[in-house]
């Protein structure tokens, strides 16, 4: 039969590019040797979306329902927050982080707590055997007579097991070793991954049923597979951390029922992962008075305002071209404002070793907490300690004003709440509310103006 041909194409374990023949560069990605031999099924086609046969019929927009539906709560708060309220019948979440940083673990705590409250629960474990799963789960307190366990890896199977059963919710540990018996090439490449997480997000819409898939990542820190594997789900978490430190943060990159960038931020601890419920005041517990170079910043992930220590270290270089080196911020961003400082404020950093570390394992993106940098690399140079009593926040720009930033009223009420006692802030945005009268305010306009302040 036609539907039982198989043929030969080459695909970019990078991007998922097809070639009918090797090729030494990828046209699409511009990866080199990233081409790999795959053999499928002609059959396999039809597996790729929905059933060509299906009843749906156009209709009016208006005559939708807009009831999203229950959302089903997961038993830990900070992974609700990032998801949005918990989870949806027929959402399809998929979490990707480094290995042994605890994926396996929290989700283990969610199917457990969810078995608990009287739902049942599929567990599919590719990775590790029955017992493996069930000696974690004593470990960490999930054992729960509603928890089924599944350790196989065909997804044809794994649909055979869902249909009776008709779990609540079913989480795949992990989508890479998985397989289906309609293509050739071995479990965890392109053709498998997209095949089986396309199987698996039909199996979820048209059951209803929430689901939890397990990515592996690159060793750059992206989701491996192809990009579309990210469009193809509702939600995307990516597991953040150090395994060798004991916080985690959980960040959405996308999320189809609610806000990105939310984070969560855990504890690993021996029975399991904790959560941290006020996450500005763990990252400043060990912060040493006096220092100087060491400034807080007040951060936005999402909708959640998060005060953060700012270290920063300049030293005399024995080198021609002196070292910029960041943890948690873009050097590139610390090499401009290094520029700043030297051209509109006259320090000679040219000769200084310039290092920048955010505490806590905490990655900062956001342009707010360019006034703090600059304040911290200043502060180090000139061997002047900051006032840790201050909070300093602003974007800078490359003639060295200080520019207005969003949510500055939550961000305030943060630092308030922590007992902050003066914020240094863009003077466009000079508070006229309530909070103006318990924080004292210092507005600026210009870098030079908040050193003068500060210093």
């Amino acid at each position: 039969m036609v539907t039982g041909r198989v043929r030969t194409i080459y695909i970019c374990q990078s991007c998922g590019y097809q070639s009918s023949k090797w090729l030494g560069r990828c046209p699409e990605c511009e990866q080199w040797s990233s081409f790999v031999e795959e053999r499928t099924s002609m059959k396999a086609d039809r597996h790729q979306g929905r059933d060509s046969t299906s009843t749906a019929r156009p209709v009016a927009i208006t005559a939708v329902s807009a009831d999203e539906g229950e959302r089903l709560p997961t038993g830990i708060e900070e992974l609700d927050h990032v998801l949005g309220g918990g989870v949806l019948p027929g959402m399809v979440i998929l979490v990707g982080g480094d290995p042994g940083i605890g994926k396996s673990t929290l989700l283990l705590q969610v199917a457990g707590y969810i078995s608990r409250g009287g739902h049942s629960v599929l567990y599919v474990s590719g990775e590790e055997s029955a017992k493996q799963t069930r000696l974690r789960a004593d470990r960490i307190g999930a054992l729960s007579d509603h928890l089924l366990i599944l350790p196989d890896t065909s997804v044809e199977r794994i649909l055979e097991h869902v249909e009776p059963l008709r779990p609540r919710l079913v989480v795949v540990d992990s989508v890479q070793t998985l397989s289906s018996e309609h293509l050739q090439s071995g479990a965890g490449s392109i053709s498998q991954v997209r095949d089986v997480t396309a199987r698996l997000v039909e199996m979820a819409k048209t059951r209803g049923i929430a689901t939890f898939l397990v990515g592996h990542v690159t060793k750059d820190g992206a989701l491996a597979g192809p990009k579309v594997l990210e469009h193809m789900v509702d939600c995307v978490l990516y597991f953040e951390g150090e395994p060798s430190h004991a916080f985690r943060i959980v960040r959405a990159v996308k999320n189809r029922f609610g806000s990105v960038n939310e984070i969560g931020v855990f504890e690993m601890a021996k029975d399991g992962l904790r959560e941290v419920r006020n996450p500005s005041q763990l990252f400043l517990s060990e912060r040493s008075d006096g220092a100087s170079g060491s400034v807080v910043v007040c951060a936005l992930e999402g909708t959640r305002p998060l005060l953060i220590e700012v270290q920063a270290l300049a030293s005399p270089s024995p080198l021609a071209m002196p070292r910029r080196v960041a943890t948690g911020f873009d050097v590139n961003r610390v090499a401009l404002l290094i520029a700043i400082l030297e051209k509109r404020l006259g320090l000679h950093l040219h000769g200084e070793d310039v290092y920048l570390n955010v505490a806590g394992g905490i990655r900062v993106t956001e342009p707010a907490v360019d006034l703090g940098v600059a304040t911290a690399i200043a502060s180090s140079f000139r061997d002047r300690p900051i006032d840790p009593g201050t909070v300093i926040m602003g974007e800078v720009g490359l003639g060295g004003e200080v520019r207005a930033i969003p949510h500055l009223e939550a961000r305030l009420r943060e630092a308030e709440k922590l007992g902050f006692e003066q914020a240094v802030i863009p003077e466009p945005q000079r508070p006229l509310g309530a909070l103006a009268g318990t924080l004292h305010i210092i507005p600026v306009t210009s870098v030079a103006g908040a050193f003068e302040s500060l210093f």
